[in-house]
């Protein structure tokens, strides 16, 4: 495949392993508030989409959240992860290929930057992003749509056609699709949506360490 001019990564089930943490956190507070929705349904049908998108799709369903909800969702972070933050198996492997290769990359995740901060550096990975995260909350919509990869994209100075982009969501493989970017998938976890990642556009793989090739930096 053509080798691209920049890497844009996901981070949370892309660059760290939070996503199981966060999701069983997300769905006790959905069902304090009545909302009846199991780990399981959470990781299929939310992953990857910004907080606030999550809140309008369940308020849209007549179950009302609370104006506070997206504040003590981002409240409760340093209490999810105090116990500390893994890196994706092999990560680093990606990312070492990817600076060896002098390729320019950053991080656009729903997460807010102060979150990104907080699981990275946990992780030991913010020195690899600290000046190149970009947030869902910088731009009108979040995945599904386009727009951060298009603003990330556009940020780093490179056009959409010359980017891929390293997800494991359904909404965020939409959401590169959708901005004309090719979209590797990673479906590595057990919970992975592959008939969902694939039907999104994503090109699916399992190991990190299998990325580099396809990139072309191999």
């Amino acid at each position: 495949m053509t080798r691209p001019d920049l890497v844009i990564f996901d981070c949370d089930g892309v660059l760290v392993d939070t996503e199981t943490l966060a999701n069983r956190h997300l769905v006790k507070m959905l069902n304090a508030r009545g909302y009846g929705i199991t780990f399981e349904e959470a990781r299929k049908n939310l992953c990857g989409m910004p907080m606030r998108a999550v809140k309008d799709r369940v308020e849209a369903e007549g179950h009302l959240l609370g104006d506070d909800f997206v504040d003590r969702w981002y409240g409760a972070m340093p209490i999810i992860f105090e116990a500390g933050v893994e890196a994706i198996p092999h990560i680093e492997t990606v990312i070492t290929a990817v600076k060896k290769a002098d390729l320019s990359y950053c991080v656009a995740s729903s997460a807010n930057v102060e979150k990104m901060h907080l699981t990275l550096g946990k992780s030991g990975l913010i020195a690899h992003f600290a000046d190149v995260l970009y947030s869902a909350s910088m731009v009108a919509r979040g995945k599904p749509f386009p727009d951060l990869f298009l603003h990330a994209a556009s940020e780093m100075g490179v056009e959409p056609g010359r980017a891929v982009v390293i997800e494991d969501s359904v909404a965020g493989t939409t959401a590169g699709t959708a901005a004309g970017m090719r979209v590797f998938s990673y479906c590595g976890d057990e919970h992975a949506d592959h008939e969902g990642l694939a039907a999104a556009g994503g090109i699916l793989f399992d190991d990190m360490r299998k990325l580099p090739a396809p990139l072309g930096i191999a």
